[in-house]
């Protein structure tokens, strides 16, 4: 798939890796569309890219406003090519402790923006790619989606976390074989340790100690790599029902 000219969806694209995706899409010559829950943030991103470029408010857990924000990025010459997903959420509770189990509401709520969400921007994005013509290589769009190590390496603590991210890595192969006879390709990144806002918070002698316990790079992976990667996706047509780690040869420990 070519990314120049083509209508790019970035959901969670305001911050972090969604962020450094949207500017390398754009970068590229795609027309972008940042959709994220953060009107401040997606809308000045929006106005700094300029031409190809517009935000649309969007929460993952609210079916409606993904529709409305692939159908505004349908609308764009071409019709919607790409479409990634960086909107996600964490949280650390152990499934039991003295002091009782695990809350259902937080398990409830990663799994409903990290899955679910994932689920509503890929059914959604992948009917909006149906009624788009196939290109020379008889594509009509690629999905990106993103999971993460824990899906496979799940620490101590990361119970919700680590479910939500392999429901993200179940869902890829299956999608990727519902949607070839369409020439639309599926694909998920599974990012280890980044320097993103999640992490942004940490003193920077607590990155540079989660850094370097990568064996190599010996660093936070930067998001511009992860955006990297996701535009080498969209590029390869081979690249399919494929969950590809991006974390430097990283096997998390327990904790």
């Amino acid at each position: 798939m070519n990314v120049e000219h083509s209508a790019a969806l970035v959901v969670g694209g305001a911050s972090g890796l969604g962020e450094a995706t949207a500017r390398a899409l754009h970068a590229r010559g795609a027309r972008v569309t940042i959709a994220d829950l953060n009107e401040d943030k997606g809308s000045a991103l929006a106005g700094e890219l300029g031409e190809r470029a517009a935000f649309m408010p969007a929460d993952v857990t609210e079916p409606e406003q993904i529709e409305a924000a692939v159908a505004g990025a349908a609308q764009l010459p071409g019709g919607l090519r790409i479409a990634v997903n960086c909107a996600g959420i964490g949280w650390a509770e152990r499934t039991a402790s003295r002091h009782g189990a695990h809350q259902a509401q937080p398990f409830e709520t990663v799994i409903a923006i990290n899955l679910v969400g994932t689920f509503h921007v890929l059914r959604f994005a992948a009917v909006a790619m149906l009624a788009n013509d196939p290109d020379a290589n008889g594509e009509r769009g690629v999905c990106v989606n993103t999971a993460s190590i824990a899906a496979f390496d799940g620490q101590i603590g990361q119970l919700a976390y680590s479910a939500s991210k392999g429901g993200v890595v179940g869902m890829t192969l299956p999608a990727a074989r519902d949607l070839a006879r369409h020439g639309i390709r599926v694909n998920t990144i599974a990012p280890g340790l980044f320097d993103t806002p999640l992490l942004a918070a940490l003193p920077q002698e607590a990155r540079d100690a989660l850094g370097a316990t990568i064996p190599f790079p010996p660093r936070l992976g930067r998001p511009e790599e992860y955006a990297q990667l996701a535009c080498q996706i969209v590029e390869n047509p081979m690249l399919n029902g494929e969950t590809i780690r991006l974390d430097g040869a990283l096997r998390m420990a327990p904790k």
